[in-house]
């Protein structure tokens, strides 16, 4: 079903972007960095987490980490991920697949400025074995999501 919802969106929305769809697993970044030949920084990861009692997707850059101090002054709390069940529940997406299209609820979202490194970031597509390819500000549109920076800084 998590498939199917962001295949419907990318239909609705952006007909142009395509969803990938590999034999291998892609769940994690190392593994979807393998299969798609690119840097693990490439990789659109998406992070379910609770601040209080808001429940917000911050998509950043797969290599990159979240800074406490960052979310905190970007958010006004400390940050809590989410159990896993409860982020299948909430966005549609397994673990692995999490994206911030085709969500079962409709959930804040943010993308890390970390992102605007990349012509082209891929994130998941709603399954552990599918993406998509998108350059970051795409990306941010579609998702209506917000700009922030609450990761560390690459080096």
């Amino acid at each position: 079903m998590s498939l199917e919802s962001v295949r419907a969106f990318f239909a609705d929305h952006a007909p142009d972007v395509k969803v990938i769809e590999l034999p291998t697993s892609t769940a994690t970044v190392g593994l979807a960095a393998a299969a798609h030949g690119v840097t693990p920084g490439q990789i659109a990861k998406t992070l379910s987490m609770r601040i209080g009692e808001k429940i917000i997707l911050v998509v950043t850059r797969g290599d990159a980490r979240l800074e406490n101090r960052k979310i905190k002054a970007a958010f006004g709390g400390k940050a809590r991920m989410l159990a896993s069940d409860e982020v299948e529940v909430l966005t549609g997406h397994p673990v692995g697949g999490v994206c911030p299209f085709g969500l079962a609820t409709p959930l804040p979202v943010y993308c890390d400025v970390s992102l605007k490194a990349f012509e082209e970031v891929i994130p998941a597509a709603g399954a552990t074995h599918s993406a998509v390819r998108i350059p970051p500000a795409r990306l941010v549109e579609l998702a209506d999501a917000a700009w922030v920076d609450v990761c560390q800084d690459v080096g």
